[in-house]
């Protein structure tokens, strides 16, 4: 079992100033955001930039994956004032670029899709300049939830396979790897104008040629965009860390998704799926 961190895991702490500052700003604005649900270990850069992803439906989560830092326990009713606040927030923080994400919820019978539609209108309505990317569940596989999100006009709609399919049953129980390609598969189906993007972690234990089976698979279901980082084990209730992947590796699957007509890569150990998702989505945007 692998606990220490290799010398380029090690992440020069933020200025505390700037994360006070920027929790400050969020608090204030009655919204959660996955940056810290999630244990981020991007906050100090990405507050310093004035940036965050925000997160919908409540910090609950109905699934219980085992690499997830999010909580798993019965859900929180939709706050129907969140899609405006979040807009607002947009708007006060002056973002071009925003992500927006959700906690899975089984519970919903369109899987907070409809939520999702309304957050869309609200933020383009308060801000008709600023790109929106939403990092959506699988919704259970239904294309009625999925036609709900794009039908409101997201520029950018990640939905990340995580892992390698093998190991799916072991990390995502309650999800499933070709679940998730077909739906990526049919946002192109749907609108071939919205741009695609999905990210996988590495060292849950997965073989060098599964990620590249996984790459091959995004690639044949029109992912435009990917991201790949290292997986870092949130308690020692989750999934242990199988291996540290060196700096030359993720170089080598970034080269290897522009070999093979990814738009964007970023894979790096630190990369997470809304890092730099403006400098992604402008590369996706001209390409």
């Amino acid at each position: 079992m692998m606990e220490k961190h290799p010398v380029w895991l090690r992440k020069v702490s933020p200025d505390p100033k700037i994360l006070t500052g920027m929790k400050k700003r969020l608090d204030g604005l009655n919204i959660q955001t996955v940056c810290e649900g999630a244990q981020c270990p991007n906050q100090g850069e990405c507050f310093s930039r004035s940036t965050a992803t925000f997160l919908l439906l409540g910090p609950v989560c109905t699934r219980n994956c085992r690499f997830c830092a999010i909580k798993n326990d019965n859900p929180l009713p939709i706050d129907k004032n969140e899609p405006a606040n979040v807009a607002g927030a947009v708007q006060q923080l002056n973002l071009r670029h925003v992500v927006i994400t959700s906690v899975a919820r089984d519970d919903l019978d369109d899987g907070g899709s409809a939520h999702f539609a309304e957050t869309i209108k609200r933020v383009r309505s308060f801000n008709p300049e600023t790109s929106i990317e939403v990092l959506i569940p699988d919704f259970q596989g239904s294309a009625y939830a999925l036609k709900a999100v794009i039908k409101s006009r997201p520029d950018v709609i990640n939905h990340n396979i995580e892992t390698v399919s093998r190991l799916y049953r072991k990390v995502r129980p309650q999800a499933d790897y070709h679940r998730s390609l077909k739906l990526l598969r049919c946002v192109k189906e749907i609108d071939n104008n919205i741009v695609s993007k999905s990210g996988i972690m590495l060292g849950l234990g997965e073989e060098r040629d599964e990620v590249l089976t996984a790459m091959s698979d995004l690639r044949s279901a029109e992912c435009d965009l990917i991201t790949i980082g290292q997986y870092l084990r949130p308690s020692k209730q989750h999934h242990p860390v199988e291996r540290y992947i060196p700096p030359n590796e993720f170089e080598e699957f970034k080269n290897i998704a522009y070999d093979t007509d990814f738009k964007g890569a970023a894979s790096a150990s630190f990369v997470r799926s809304s890092y730099r998702a403006a400098e992604l989505y402008r590369r996706a945007a001209t390409f």
